[in-house]
């Protein structure tokens, strides 16, 4: 049986951790735990290493850093194109269709 492939929110994947180890605590089997998720075992593992341990407004903290790193990241490729345009310019290389701004 496929299951229908679906994204998860942080959020969404810690409540379902949490879920999950209330009921491992209570005696189930993984495998029966992650039936109930509707998770595979390698994505409960995945979820652990990635998330084991966060509380939901860790994983809301995470993704406004990953969201400013993804920013900052941009702006500094932005700045070393000037840059380099500017050292270009600098070096008295001329512009020419092939090469442009």
């Amino acid at each position: 049986m496929t299951r229908k492939r679906r994204r998860h929110t942080p959020e969404q994947i810690i409540r379902k951790l949490e879920e999950g180890h209330r009921q491992l605590a209570a005696g189930k089997e993984l495998e029966e735990v992650c039936r109930h998720l509707e998770i595979a075992e390698s994505t409960w593992h995945r979820w652990l290493a990635q998330y084991g341990g966060m509380k939901a407004n860790d994983a809301k903290r995470l993704r406004e850093l990953e969201g400013e790193n993804a920013r900052l990241k941009k702006l500094l490729a932005e700045a070393e194109l000037d840059k380099s345009m500017l050292k270009e310019l600098a070096e008295g290389k001329p512009l020419t269709p092939t090469r442009p701004l």
